[in-house]
């Protein structure tokens, strides 16, 4: 019963996320078109993740050591374990932002508009295509546009419940050579709402906890510690990610 529960769930919240999707899609697409519109798409953006969440009866309980600045460029980093997790960062995100994610959501219904536009694909196994990919999103720093990442580049589907895996050099690289702030974020427990895609356990409402660490600078750092300043924010958001 509990089973069957979750798979219908899981049909609704789907139906939530498409209905929606095409109904804000004519202001995606018109907002998406110029850069000085995508402040307003990102309200968008934030708005449709509320409706969806709440539509799905799924609740997000921010607790934050830090007041964020909403003037301030961020990289924002996240573990990843759900499809939830872009509605998480939609409405956690201050000022201006974009996502960086695999180039296979070029192709996605919900998410294409997003990474032909405002958001930056990348190809992990191309260095060329990284390597693009991560100078755009410095150029877009250096003009106060915040990067929201998950740093160990994709959801880990080997393991259930899911585990912090490794984290991609790229972001921490960056954050160095553009001195920016890092937020290390710890979705602790949205993955029981929506593990993956939610296509193999089904779905459930409820509470998802969001812990949003103290940011981590990154100003007296030099390139040599990148894989020491990787280790640490690893270290922040495992300790908050306990299985529950």
């Amino acid at each position: 019963m509990i089973f069957l529960f979750k798979k219908l769930h899981y049909f609704y919240s789907i139906f939530i996320i498409l209905f929606f999707a095409v109904l804000f899609y004519p202001m995606y697409y018109v907002s998406s078109g110029k850069p000085e519109w995508w402040g307003f798409l990102n309200r968008l953006r934030r708005l449709n993740s509320w409706i969806c969440s709440l539509l799905m009866g799924v609740w997000f309980r921010f607790r934050s050591e830090e007041v964020l600045d909403k003037s301030k460029t961020y990289i924002y980093c996240a573990n990843h374990s759900s499809n939830l997790d872009i509605m998480v960062l939609c409405i956690l995100a201050r000022g201006r932002f974009h996502f960086m994610g695999k180039d296979a959501l070029l192709k996605n219904p919900v998410l294409g508009i997003f990474f032909k536009t405002i958001d930056i694909p990348v190809n992990r196994e191309s260095k060329i295509s990284a390597f693009r990919a991560f100078k755009r999103a410095g150029d877009n720093l250096d003009q106060g546009m915040s990067l929201i990442i998950f740093p160990e580049g994709k959801i880990n589907d080997e393991h259930y419940p899911p585990v912090l895996g490794e984290f991609k050099n790229g972001p921490f690289r960056l954050a160095i050579e553009r001195n920016i702030t890092i937020v290390p974020i710890s979705l602790i427990n949205v993955w029981k709402r929506m593990w993956d895609d939610g296509h193999k356990y089904g779905t459930t409402p409820g509470i998802c906890d969001i812990y949003i660490h103290k940011p981590v600078s990154t100003e007296a750092l030099a390139i040599k510690d990148a894989d020491q300043l990787k280790d640490h924010i690893y270290e922040i958001m495992n300790s908050k990610l306990v299985i529950r």
